[in-house]
């Protein structure tokens, strides 16, 4: 929430995450978060503007449509609010754009406010590789894929379940998600779209089911394999985290401004799954 005498404001943000090492800030790293921090700083001529992102990609990773909110002194931003977008397009790097900025409503937090994050992976089977003008966000697989054995293996792993099997675990971290939608798609010759959509997600899950996925797209296991997987509950060194160039976040979805701040709350809640 904003504090007494600042304006909470949300900026919808988009990047191509090729010559970055992910969102977030890291000492002597170039990223997102560091260069749109440093742009606004620069423009609003303040020593610094902290943002809360909804979701951390890593380094590769790209975003059409990434969210973050920075809280501004009420001056400030009644100042420059109106000329913030543009003045922000004429110092920020070409690899980075704010697509808009406005004062976020009551409630809002970018981080916990989301019902769900949708991300898409391209992957390419052309035998003579991927398009030269789309290799740094569609990933060449060197088999040949069957889209209709990866959405039967894709469909047995919607709903809320504990996807440590698919995780990077964090210490006091829960690996219990939501997943709302996974299945694929083509996009072109050769080329296949696979769409993750969660209520959240934990670190390099998605990565793992689209490597998961693969694996039976191109027949080297079977459709019921990352069934399995997700059942026993560990890591298996058999799934193959894919690359992250291949990802894109293409959209963040938030409820109505009304119930903003109850789904925030809700969202911090220690998750279990039933008769856990």
């Amino acid at each position: 929430m904003s504090g007494a005498g600042t304006v909470r404001v949300r900026l919808d943000i988009g990047y191509d995450g090729t010559g970055f090492s992910g969102w977030a800030e890291q000492p002597g790293r170039r990223t997102v978060q560091g260069e749109v921090q440093a742009a606004l700083a620069r423009v609003l001529r303040v020593d610094a503007a902290q943002l809360t992102v909804a979701g951390r990609t890593d380094a590769g990773v790209h975003a059409r449509c990434q969210v973050a909110h920075v809280d501004l002194p009420g001056e400030v931003w009644e100042a420059e609010g109106e000329r913030l977008l543009r003045r922000l397009a004429g110092v920020l790097p070409a690899d980075v754009r704010v697509r808009s900025v406005g004062r976020a409503p009551e409630g809002f937090d970018a981080r916990f406010s989301p019902m769900f994050r949708r991300y898409v992976y391209r992957v390419s089977d052309a035998p003579g590789g991927v398009d030269p003008l789309r290799r740094h966000d569609v990933l060449w697989h060197k088999r040949p894929l069957d889209i209709d054995r990866m959405n039967a293996a894709a469909a047995e792993l919607i709903g809320e379940h504990d996807f440590a099997a698919f995780c990077r675990r964090r210490e006091g971290a829960t690996t219990i998600r939501e997943l709302l939608r996974l299945s694929w798609e083509r996009e072109g010759d050769h080329l296949y779209a696979g769409t993750v959509q969660a209520d959240a997600f934990c670190h390099n899950m998605v990565r793992a089911l689209v490597g998961a996925l693969l694996a039976v797209g191109d027949g080297r296991r079977g459709p019921d394999w990352p069934r399995k997987v997700l059942t026993a509950g560990v890591r298996d060194s058999a799934v193959h985290v894919v690359p992250p160039h291949g990802l894109t976040l293409e959209e963040i979805r938030y409820p109505a401004d009304t119930d903003l701040a109850a789904r925030a709350t809700a969202t911090r809640r220690v998750r279990t799954l039933p008769g856990v």
